[in-house]
């Protein structure tokens, strides 16, 4: 019994040190997806536009308590207004590529922080007003307003910070993702992307 009991020990032993070894140097993919809760910077109090988030990560555990990621997530982002006239929505939507450094804290826990590359894909501008609404190109919303200097940019740099939690393969993150570069600018003025980001993925081992 006792010549058993020890043989499984050292079993159990070896076994959790290949399962931890096999880690190192691996590569994990993990698709996820999510909501935004995103504002622009200068708003003057404009409110949240809540959106969509989704894509894939790539993972390469470097150590145990270090890995690096690469991403590439469709994000939603932008702002709503309410004025005298009525009320509007700016959506701006991006390629984002998240290039993350990952360090575990503990078992499964993860703090994150990197930098963010994004492409826009859409910016549009939809306004209501006596029951009446329109979605339009921002740019030309822009220009129409006669606004001086106005411009949408088409690359937008982010730094995000966030945790993440992962359990059996499914890992909750959040970030928050800090607009460094203006979006958009207009009369001398720049407004920056403010986006609080959670996503629900799964890993799989490659």
């Amino acid at each position: 019994m006792l010549r058993q009991a020890l043989l499984s020990a050292a079993f159990a032993l070896c076994t959790t040190g290949v399962f931890a070894q096999s880690e190192i140097g691996q590569w994990s993919i993990q698709p996820k997806a999510g909501i935004n809760v995103a504002t622009m910077t200068n708003s003057d109090g404009g409110d949240a536009r809540v959106g969509f988030v989704g894509g894939a990560e790539l993972e390469y555990r470097a150590t145990s308590q270090f890995a690096l990621s690469f991403g590439a997530l469709y994000s939603q982002q932008g702002i709503k207004a309410n004025t005298d006239e009525g009320n509007g929505t700016i959506k701006m939507d991006y390629i984002n590529v998240p290039i993350l450094a990952n360090i575990y804290v503990y078992k499964g826990l993860a703090l994150k922080f990197g930098v963010q590359p994004g492409f826009k894909v859409n910016s549009k501008i939809k306004v209501a007003a006596n029951g009446v609404s329109a979605e339009v190109d921002l740019e030309k919303a822009l220009r129409a307003g006669d606004v001086d200097d106005a411009s949408v940019k088409s690359v937008d740099l982010a730094i995000p910070v966030g945790v993440s939690y992962c359990y059996k393969n499914f890992q909750f993150d959040a970030r928050y993702n800090i607009g460094v570069t203006n979006a958009i600018t207009a009369d001398g003025d720049g407004t920056k992307n403010s986006v609080f980001q959670f996503t629900l993925g799964y890993k799989f081992a490659l």
